[in-house]
């Protein structure tokens, strides 16, 4: 008797039992199964784009409209509580300043993020109590993974973007998989023709002296950008791997800056047209090689890794500034280099026992080397500037961290060491200007109790270190008009928090309170030169910051609408002896994301953010609200389509107002923020899962900027 017909029998029946358990909605017809060979079932179920545990939010960006978005910068800003500066060098998060960011397991910067194609990107996770394996540097954590096909083989996205803003921007992107055996290759290239606009205002009086000055500037950059990456992966077997990685970032500006200064000093009044033709090239280029074995005989993982990573700077400008109406004259020829080199390996282990206890303990060597090169000649004065400046850094860290669970209670308890020491020398000088050596120690405790299935709650302490990114630390300065300079701070140093927090989750819904002190906070400040007339706006170390924050994540879905909703009370305090003290209210972030799952693939995604007035202590900003709307369709499973507007209201300034050194600003930003943009990507090709991993070797690398 044949038996191939009961079998076929039996399977029909088996895959109907496990449909009617998933309680699928879709039937499959009896004659869907073939007489071949059935391989596999897949059950799918539509995935929640954004997820809450214990306060942390995870961002599922590959099946979700966010993997239009071009650039993987501006698809952070649309995440709850990340907020980028306008400039978009600058990236903090909601009552937790800067985060250290991950790319998997690399530790990565603000160049890395440039580089990085957001079409390669899976999921983004905020981690709002990181622990100790991740650096000491950050109170939070950006972790961003990135995706991989399913199928041996290879895969291609192109990507192609129209944006629409006052100028014109577009974005060309390829992202390509291959894959064979135990070898996995990734590579991706993208070139971007930018035209960003910017535009702000400073108004300042120095009190105890009869001087006053506003300025109104603007700025049209067009920019050529090249991002490219690849990477090798071979898995040894399946504990043991061998990679290699590198990803790099070219850019070309040209932005002619033009300025209207008002200058009152005493009984003389200017006003003073400034136009300054700037050219500027910023490369960057980072590689990993790592290597990972598991040593079996005492079941230990083992990691080694050495990162280089370097990035360059070249500013050429030259200035031309019309007194009262008269004619334009040159004022200065600049040109300023500045060039940053970081080497570093470092080496990890993790050794699990049987009782659930899991110990991770290492260690890590970094040198950075930085120059800093200023040649300016003065037109008006007839006399040239030349200095030279070196930055050499080196640090040393250890760590041990010990996690597990007993009974109803995980708990994870670590302690990291970090030794660092740093020389500051312009080469004219016989001896240093900047001589220091310091050894800090950064505990991190965080204890997790399940009071049912449905509740659970959390207790976290942790000091954590905030370090300047090297071009702070550098005497690059930016020429504004003749009163007025942005300039770099040789002298800035490491600010240092201790922070408790308390979250409790039902459901996937949470609501955590935290307390933080930061001791040496670093703000912007001014510092005036009476003899020269001249205003330098620079970044300091102040006194002190304190804070409370009570985070409220309210998740919510019916039907086809899921809405994540964000809602945080802040008071934040900051002090310093040369800033006069204004006032120190709560104030209140929100944030929802809507998004709507339509008829035919289509998926529509209504979201806003908002802040009320900000008071700080010393700094007054003004309240912002943010609406961005995105209607997404797939055609034929291999194109996608998004049509996209932000900031729908144009709802594009800034305002901030502090009193510092007896110096009181109302600055003013116009962020070039409204955009209409349309999007189409292409996928062909399939590639099987793989284990292509990175770990970062640089734990300074987001300073290298």
């Amino acid at each position: 008797m044949n038996l191939y017909l009961p079998l076929k029998l039996l399977l029909i029946l088996l895959l109907f039992c496990l449909s009617f358990a998933a309680k699928a909605q879709n039937e499959t017809p009896k004659d869907s199964i073939s007489n071949e060979q059935l391989n596999e079932v897949v059950i799918t179920q539509n995935k929640k784009t954004f997820t809450n545990t214990n306060g942390n939010i995870k961002v599922d960006v590959a099946n979700s409209v966010y993997n239009s978005i071009p650039n993987t910068v501006d698809l952070l800003s649309k995440l709850p509580t990340v907020q980028v500066s306008s400039d978009k060098e600058n990236i903090t998060v909601i009552g937790k300043g800067n985060p250290l960011i991950y790319i998997d397991s690399q530790k990565a910067g603000i160049n890395d993020l440039n580089a990085l194609d957001p079409a390669d990107i899976k999921t983004i996770e905020i981690i709002q109590n990181p622990s100790s394996k991740y650096e000491a540097e950050g109170r939070s954590v950006i972790l961003i993974t990135r995706k991989f096909s399913k199928k041996e083989g290879f895969k291609t996205d192109i990507s192609e973007t129209a944006s629409f803003k006052k100028n014109f921007n577009n974005y060309l992107g390829i992202n390509s998989t291959f894959k064979k055996n135990k070898f996995e290759w990734k590579a991706n290239f993208n070139y971007n023709r930018l035209n960003p606009w910017e535009s702000h205002s400073i108004d300042y009086q120095i009190q105890n002296a009869a001087i006053a000055s506003k300025y109104d500037v603007s700025a049209v950059t067009k920019r050529k950008q090249y991002n490219f990456g690849g990477g090798l992966f071979y898995k040894i077997n399946d504990d043991d791997y061998f990679s290699f990685n590198i990803n790099a970032r070219l850019r070309d500006d040209t932005f002619p800056i033009n300025t209207f200064t008002y200058n009152k000093n005493q009984d003389q009044e200017n006003n003073v047209l400034t136009q300054s033709d700037n050219s500027s090239k910023k490369n960057f280029v980072n590689s990993f090689l790592n290597y990972s074995k598991k040593i079996k005989a005492i079941n230990t993982q083992l990691f080694a890794g050495f990162q280089y990573s370097n990035f360059q700077q070249t500013l050429l400008t030259m200035v031309e500034n019309n007194y009262n109406e008269m004619a334009f004259n040159l004022a200065q020829s600049r040109k300023q280099d500045f060039n940053v080199d970081v080497f570093s390996g470092r080496i990890d282990l993790e050794k699990k026992f049987k009782n659930e206890m899991n110990l991770e303990y290492g260690g890590l060597y970094s040198a950075a080397k930085s120059k800093s090169d200023t040649n300016i000649f003065d037109f008006e004065r007839n006399e040239n500037t030349t200095l030279y400046y070196d930055f050499k850094e080196q640090n040393t860290a250890a760590y041990a961290q010990l996690s597990g669970k007993i009974k109803k209670i995980s708990f994870s308890a670590g302690l990291r060491a970090e030794n660092t020491n740093v020389i500051g020398k312009y080469k004219t000088d016989f001896s240093p200007l900047i001589d220091k050596n310091y050894t800090n120690v950064f505990p991190k405790v965080q204890f997790s109790m399940a009071v049912d299935s449905t509740k659970n709650i959390s207790l976290n302490y942790a000091k954590s270190i905030s370090r300047p990114n090297y071009s702070s630390l550098s005497n690059i300065a930016t020429y504004i008009n003749p009163y007025f300079i942005y300039a770099g701070n040789i002298n800035l140093g490491p600010a240092f928090v201790d922070e408790i927090s308390s979250t409790f989750q039902y459901h996937d819904k949470s609501v955590k309170l935290s307390l933080y002190q930061v001791k040496n906070p670093v703000y912007n400040s001014f510092l005036f030169d009476k003899e020269r007339n001249i205003m330098t706006f620079k970044d300091i170390n102040f006194d002190k910051e304190t804070g409370l924050n009570v985070d409220f994540e309210l998740p919510f879905a019916y039907k086809f609408w899921t809405t994540t909703n964000s809602v945080i009370f802040i008071l934040e305090k900051v002090q310093d002896p040369s800033a006069d003290f204004l006032k120190s209210k709560p104030y209140l972030y929100y944030y929802s994301n809507n998004e709507f799952k339509l008829p035919k693939d289509y998926t529509f995604v209504l979201s806003f953010w908002g802040l009320t007035k900000q008071y700080k202590g010393v700094f007054e900003r003004n309240p912002r609200f943010v609406v961005d709307m995105a209607l997404s369709k797939k055609f034929l499973k291999k194109w996608n389509c998004t049509l996209s507007c932000n900031n729908v209201f144009k709802n594009v300034i800034e305002t901030e107002e502090f009193t510092i050194n007896d110096t009181s600003s109302k600055a003013r930003y116009i962020v070039d923020g409204h955009e209409v943009s349309i999007s189409v990507k292409y996928s062909f090709g399939k590639i099987k899962e793989s284990g292509f991993k990175e770990k970062s070797v640089n734990e300074n690398e987001n300073r290298i900027r």
